[in-house]
């Protein structure tokens, strides 16, 4: 293995584990009825192939903006990694290490009912189990009626802070998805 892929390498087994350990909150950027990003942050689960799975409300805004653009982001950023540095600043020097960041550009699908049930009270489970339980308790006929399942397929992903300096990883997971009927294409980067 070269020292860049051991590198690469390294990076994601730190980026899964910041995510699983220490971010937190998502924050999810989808697409309005004008085309426009919208953010909000949310739980979002990062699974080990680098798909991000959703479990919420059926009153969302956003699932009606998934349905009409399933184009989705995905982010969790904090702060930075012990013993980062930032010796060499590309355009501006803040005086700050850059935080730690993982984003997941992908696909929404919509899930059926039994893998949100499943995911649901897998999540529930682990949480309850570290004390955190002040969320509702869900019956499986309550998830089906008031929860959705999603999961985004990854496209690419991104890593900042997990290298060095400024070192970032970027990296195809799946081929690009065809755009949804309607959509513009402007060059993908």
């Amino acid at each position: 293995m070269t020292a860049p892929e051991a590198a690469a390498q390294a990076a994601r087994a730190a980026a899964q584990a910041f995510v699983r350990a220490e971010a937190g909150f998502a924050q999810l950027t989808t697409l309005d009825r004008y085309g426009y990003p919208v953010a909000r942050t949310m739980t979002a689960f990062l699974e080990p192939d680098w798909a991000v799975a959703l479990v919420q409300r059926r009153t969302h805004t956003r699932l009606a903006q998934l349905r009409r653009n399933p184009r989705v982001l995905a982010g969790w950023v904090g702060d930075p990694a012990p013993g980062a540095t930032n010796e060499r600043p590309h355009v501006f020097d803040i005086g700050r290490l850059p935080p730690r960041a993982v984003f997941v550009r992908g696909t929404a699908r919509f899930m059926p009912d039994d893998w949100t049930v499943e995911w649901y009270s897998r999540q529930v489970e682990r949480h309850r189990a570290q004390g955190f339980d002040r969320a509702p308790l869900r019956t499986p006929e309550q998830v089906v009626a008031d929860l959705v399942g999603v999961r985004v397929e990854p496209f690419r992903v991104r890593l900042e802070g997990f290298g060095d300096g400024a070192q970032s990883f970027d990296w195809v997971v799946a081929p690009l998805p065809d755009p949804p009927p309607g959509t513009a294409t402007i060059g993908e980067q």
